[in-house]
Parts: structure tokens; sequence; C-alpha cells
């Protein structure tokens, strides 16, 4: 045990002199939560958008009102040219093309079908069907209105009314910040745990001073476990000022366990440490550890779920982020944030980390013994 604690001294006397790895440690926490969860929005505003109204009625011009009014469109072409409209398109002037037909308020007072045409630039497929749909849930809402007003008025007690009541758990306002700040975390003490970790012994190396730990009667398991918890440390440190950050500034909601949650955190940094040890220990620079790190680290975040659901990746993709540990540490902070989980629920996760920690771990330790 003394052994440790002196390691562990000389760790943190390390970090402490280390003016590179200071703002890592307390700055990166909270200019990562606060830029990208401003910066990169799910949400789709102010698109482009040219109408083409042949019609010029009273009703095509509630419409164009009507869409224009929404956030969501910005209406930067209004007339009755639809070649117009495809120059517009065509030199990027535009997202979106809505063409109105000749005869639309004659078709909808007498309750006939009509067409309205929908053009959008799909070369960001995603930003073309969201706003599709925004333009299509508008012009729907617009259509229902437009024929409840035009049909004639029967008594209350011959007609049925369907109404809807709509109910989003866990996440009532649906904000796209309380989804993608908890990922945001996860990305948080998956970098710096990894990162940190790979270059701390290849750093050793490079300075010659892991010669002269070599010749100490230090075990593996001591060198490891002095190499791990002061990063450990680090990375729960971050975790929690990160979330006070998220729930200071954003709002982020707690309904969960938070001792579960950091518990399975402390796993997860372990997990992670290990990994970024075993890199470090057939690394011969910093810089090739950093990138072998990167590399990793890119695959392990666009795969665990941080940006796009990992229900809407193939079925080889899914199996795949069953070896990825990152996955469940998003899935655990959006479970226990949004959703109020504890122990009980996330027991599964607990048994699939603890596995993770197990293996990495071992084989940090294993590579180590071989290499130095």
């Amino acid at each position: 045990m003394r052994t440790i604690q002196l390691l562990l001294q000389k760790e943190f006397l390390q970090i402490i002199r280390n003016k590179a790895m200071l703002p890592i440690i307390f700055v990166m926490p909270i200019m990562q939560t606060m830029i990208l969860a401003f910066a990169a929005n799910y949400e789709i505003n102010n698109l482009r958008l040219h109408i083409v109204d042949r019609d010029r009625s009273a009703f095509s011009r509630q419409l164009t009102q009507q869409l224009d009014a929404s956030e969501r469109f910005v209406v930067v072409y209004y007339d009755n040219a639809a070649h117009l409209a495809a120059q517009h398109m065509q030199a990027d002037e535009t997202d979106m093309t809505i063409e109105i037909p000749v005869g639309f308020e004659k078709d909808l007072v007498s309750l006939q079908n009509t067409q309205v045409y929908l053009g959008a630039n799909a070369i960001n497929s995603v930003k073309a069907g969201v706003g599709m749909n925004y333009a299509a849930s508008i012009i729907a809402d617009y259509n229902t209105n437009i024929r409840l007003r035009s049909m004639p008025i029967v008594p209350a007690v011959q007609t049925g009314f369907l109404e809807i009541a709509p109910t989003e758990w866990f996440n009532p306002s649906r904000s796209y910040k309380n989804f993608f700040v908890p990922g945001i975390l996860a990305v948080l003490i998956t970098v710096i745990g990894s990162m940190l970790a790979s270059l701390n012994i290849v750093r050793e190396r490079e300075l010659g001073t892991i010669e002269q730990l070599n010749v100490t009667p230090i075990h593996r398991y001591q060198f490891i476990i002095g190499k791990l918890i002061p990063f450990w440390i680090i990375g729960l440190f971050d975790l929690a000022l990160g979330l006070g950050f998220a729930k200071l500034v954003f709002g982020l909601p707690t309904a969960g366990n938070m001792l579960a949650l950091f518990s399975f955190a402390g796993l997860f940094l372990l997990a992670i440490l290990g990994f970024g040890l075993f890199l470090s220990t057939f690394s011969e620079t910093q810089q090739q550890a950093m990138f072998i790190s990167w590399f990793f680290m890119l695959v392990f975040l666009l795969m665990g779920g941080v940006f796009t659901p990992i229900e809407s990746m193939p079925q080889w993709a899914q199996v795949l982020t069953w070896l990825n540990p990152v996955s469940y540490m998003v899935q655990v902070l959006r479970l226990v944030l949004l959703k109020g989980s504890g122990f009980t629920d996330l027991w599964p996760f607990f048994f699939k980390m603890t596995g993770f920690v197990i293996a990495l771990n071992a084989f940090a330790m294993l590579n180590y013994r071989k290499t130095t």
C-alpha cells in the first residue's frame, strides 16, 4: 500500500507540474459542453423557401403567411415563375420550393382534391427530409382548418370528434439539449480518460524515467494502479464539473440515482483507462499513442449512439456496438438523467462493463510485462 501511495504522489506531482494538462482537466469540460451543446443542433430552422404561387388567391397567400410565420422557414422568393425556382435551387440560393397550382382556392372551397408541389435540395438528406416533414405538417394543418371551415355546420350530437392527447415521456419539452448533452458528457470523459492514459507511459518512456521504475521492486499491478487512479479521479471530477455546468446552464434534468450514475462512470473510466494504458504499452512515441487512441475513440464515439441512434444502424454495426463501452456509457447517462433509472435498472450494464474492465486492464498488464 505504501508503494501505491508513493506512486500516486508521483503521478499527481507530474500532473500538477504539467502546464498543458491542467487546462485540459479544468477548462476542457466547460468549453466542450458549452460549444458542442449549442453548435451541434439537431433542430433545423430558417430553411430558405421559394414559393411559386400560380393561384394568387387569398387562400394561397394565407398558406404562404403560415409558412413564413414558422421559425422553420424563411420565404426568400415569392413569385409565379417555376423556372426561376429551379434556377435559384441550382444556384444554392434556396433550400426548398413549394408550388401552389392554379385553382388552389377553388378546389379547396369545393372540397375537391388539389396538389401542392414540394421540392428540396437533398444534398443534405437529413436537412431535406426534416424540411419536407415540417412543410407537409404545416400544409396538413392548413388543409384541415380550411376543410373544417368549409364543411356545413351540423348539430354536435350527430358528430364525433377524435382528439389526440400526445405525451412525450422522459423528455416532455422534446429538448435536443436534454438528449445531446449526456452524450457530450460521455465524449468528455472518454477523450480525457483515453488520451491522458495512453500518453502517460509513453511519456515516461520518452523521458527515460520508465527504466528507473523498471529496476525498482514495483509489481505490475502496483504500477498499473498507480497509473489508473489519478486519471480515474480526474475523469470523475470532470464528469461532475460538466454535469454541474449542464445543469446550471441548460437545465439538464437529473431524474435518476446519481450514485448509480457515478458508480457506473467509475467502472467505465476504469475500462477506458485500461484501454489507454494498453495502447501506450506498444506505442513508441506520444504522437503514435495519440493517433492510435484518436482512431479508436473516433470509432467508439461515432458508433456509440452519441450522434445517431444505434437502432438506425445496419444490423452488423449494431452487433459491433456490443463491443463498444462508450455505447453503454451513453445509454446509462440518458437512462439515469432523463428516465430516472437506478441500480435495479442498470445491473445488466454494470455486468457488461465489469467484463470490459477485467479484459482491458488484463491486456494492459500482460502487454506491459512483454514489452518492458
